[in-house]
Formats: C-alpha cells, structure tokens, sequence
C-alpha cells in the first residue's frame, strides 16, 4: 500500500519543513479510517509506525466470546487460541490487517486525509514562522493580480498586498521583484494570511533601518515617521552620541543613504528632521523647508501658532497644505501657519474658517476654540482631530478638510 515508506517520509518532512511525527500522526490516522471504510464504521482498529522496518502495521481488535454476534467486533475462543493460546473470555485480541486487502478506495481515502493534514502542517509551519515577523521586511515576486490587489510569492507562502496599502501609481506586473512591510499575519481557514505594506510608516522606517547602520547599532533613534505615500514623507530623528550628526547619517555621503529609500519608493520625497524636546525648535524644524521667524504656544490645547515671512507662506504651508500637514503628524500639535502681513491685519478665527465651504458658525467657534484658527491649520488637521474637537461624523470632518485644502491651492497658486 506505502512502498518505500520511510524514505517517502523522510524525503517529505525535509522538503516541506514538516516534523517527521506529524507527517507519520497524519498517515497512522489516515490508514486507521481507510481500514473502517472497509472493514466497518464499528471496527476498533489502531495503526503504528515501525520506524526501524519502514512498515506500518494495522491491527483489528477484537473481544474473545465464547458466542460470536458481530464478527467484526468478536472472535471466538477457540480461533483466538490459534493466534494467541493463553487468550480468554474478554480479552481484546489485536489481530494483524493485510493493508493489500483495504481496497482502492479505502487507499483513495487515506491519500486524501494524508494530504489534508500534511496541508494542515505547512499552513502551521508558515504561521509560526511569520506570527512574530510583524514590522519585518519581505522580498518576493509578484504571482498574480487578484482584484487590484498583488499575490506575492514568498518562497513556500504567499502574502498579499491589498490595494489599501499600495502606493499611488505604482504598477507591478507578474514575476516583478517587490518588497513589502508585514503589516499583519491571520489565521484563517484556507491558511495563514501574510498582509503586506508598501504605505505605512514602518516600511519607509525600517527601509532606514537597513540602509544607516547607525540606528541598527543604537547610535540614532527614528523617533517618528508622518508619510503621504508616493508623494512625500517627514522623519524625527535623534542620536543618541554628540560625535554623530543624525540628519547627516540618515542622507549619507552625496545623499546615497536618503536616494536608496527614495527608489525603493519611487521617488517619494523624503524630508529628514532633527528632533528636540523643545516643542518650538521640533515644531519649526518639521516645517522645513520654510523658516519661521517666531512661534506662539498654547500648551492648553498643544497648539502652536507658526509666524513665517509672507514669501514663505507657500513653502510652510506646502502644495494642498502637505508640508504643514506632516509636520502636524509628525510632532503630535496642532500648527497654524501665518505670514507677517496676516498677524499685521488680524482677523477672528472664526470669521476666517466661515470661507471654509460646509463651514457653520457653531463649528467655527468649537474649532477655534481648541487651537484651529485658521484654514491652513485646518487642512493640516487629519478627520479624527475635527471629530474629537467638535463631535461630527468622520465624512463632515473629512469635507471641512478637503475645503480648506482647496482653498490652500487656491491661495499658493496666487
């Protein structure tokens, strides 16, 4: 029935990365059901590897009676003497089964629960080898597009990238190279599921991670990352020794450290910020590349309000409030960019968010009283910050967000 049975299972557990007794637990278990099928749903059978012969013994017990009823339970005395001649009245007798005689399609099911259960195996090896990989990089090959989202191969698993997590643009067509952050590792019943990355924070870290070896040796720590994926990216970092600059570590000679992230997310922008306790000097440096002449703070509301040269508007503020609207993720406050003139001619808070399309004058009042004064200040607040700080849904906080960020084109473009 299993010619060559040891080196089948020897040569099996090697090339699938499965512990031997697994692979003989699944074959004495599919041989204990063939033999039912053929023998009978009543029959008390047991199945034991010889590990030493290669052979796999099957045995029928059956209880000594001195009438015999069910001959697939019983023997009788007298023929359970001729194999055993001490046997008595109740004894349970294991009596040897030709495996030659289960039939075909007894053999057809004990192939099929063997490979259900050897499949079972390497869906428990993957999962144990990827259930603590979380925030790991991965490099496969791109197998198949299934609904937008990218299968890729990685090796004896496959992870997905879900549209959601893909950046912008990106294209990949089968057999392409990719790599990819694990963002999750499910369990499930068609076998563990390995979420990919190529959009969160963590990917664009640990890229970092790998390419300045200053912050795997602890010299330099990435204290935060605020990204808008495919377009442009903000990192905090700070060292931990005076003799290493941080900013430049992360660049590299002729920037070959910053331009091999870049390509890797190609062509995502990457601004480089030296982190500091003081909120201030954090808070200016994350606006860069535009330089503010003086800052007011509201500790109260972890709000800051920024004062930039009139020149400089655009450049804090950023293409659709971008650049204002990473540093605001990336430090945590909420910023309100204004150029000299506006501080020169001040307006209330409130009257300058009614220009907000879908703006009403009792939201106006609950923003500006927790430190959102002004539009761009809005377009660089995210929905859950509207939400918290006035109680509408997430859809209205997301609206007053795209029209402030509208109007923030609309003033950089002047």
């Amino acid at each position: 029935m299993f010619p060559e049975l040891k080196r089948l299972i020897e040569q099996m557990g090697k090339d699938k990365g499965i512990d031997k007794s697994v692979i003989i637990e699944a074959l004495e278990s599919a041989v204990v059901s063939a033999a039912r099928k053929k023998l009978g749903a009543k029959a008390e059978v047991e199945a034991h590897y010889n590990d030493e012969t290669g052979e796999l013994e099957v045995f029928l017990f059956k209880t000594v009676t001195d009438k015999v009823t069910d001959p697939v339970t019983q023997v009788s005395l007298e023929e359970a003497r001729r194999m055993d001649e001490e046997a008595e009245i109740g004894d349970s007798l294991g009596i040897k089964v030709d495996t030659t005689t289960l039939g075909r399609i007894a053999v057809q099911t004990a192939k099929q629960i063997i490979t259900q259960r050897i499949r079972d195996a390497e869906r428990d090896v993957i999962y144990e080898e990827y259930k603590d990989r979380k925030g790991d990089i991965v490099t496969g090959f791109v197998h198949r597009l299934d609904a937008g989202n990218i299968i890729v191969s990685l090796g004896m698993a496959e992870g997905i990238v879900p549209v959601s997590e893909q950046i912008p643009r990106e294209s990949y067509r089968r057999g392409d190279r990719i790599r990819a952050y694990i963002l999750d590792v499910k369990r499930n019943t068609k076998g563990p599921q390995i979420i990919l990355s190529r959009t969160h924070p963590g990917f664009l870290k640990a890229l970092f991670e790998i390419e300045v070896p200053e912050i795997s040796e602890g010299l330099i720590e990435i204290v935060n990352v605020a990204r808008e994926p495919g377009r442009r990216s903000k990192i905090a970092v700070l060292s931990r020794d005076r003799d290493v600059d941080p900013v430049g570590a992360c660049v590299g000679v002729r920037g070959a450290r910053v331009q091999a992230v870049v390509q890797e997310l190609k062509g995502e922008k990457i601004d480089i910020v030296p982190y500091s306790d003081d909120p201030a000097k954090f808070i200016c440096a994350a606006l860069s590349p535009a330089k503010a002449e003086r800052v007011y703070i509201d500790e109260e509301n972890k709000a800051m309000e920024v004062i930039v040269p009139d020149d400089q508007l655009s450049l804090a503020i950023g293409k659709n409030g971008q650049n204002v609207r990473l540093a605001v993720r990336l430090t945590g406050w909420k910023i309100d960019v204004k150029n000299e003139s506006a501080v020169k001619s001040p307006e209330p808070g409130e009257k300058i968010l009614m220009t907000i399309p879908g703006m009403t004058e009792s939201l106006a009042k609950l923003l500006a009283a927790k430190g959102l004064k002004s539009v761009a200040s809005i377009a660089a607040a995210d929905a859950n910050m509207i939400v918290e700080s006035t109680g509408v849904n997430a859809a209205k906080a997301q609206e007053l967000i795209n029209g402030a960020i509208q109007l923030i084109d609309e003033m950089t473009r002047t």
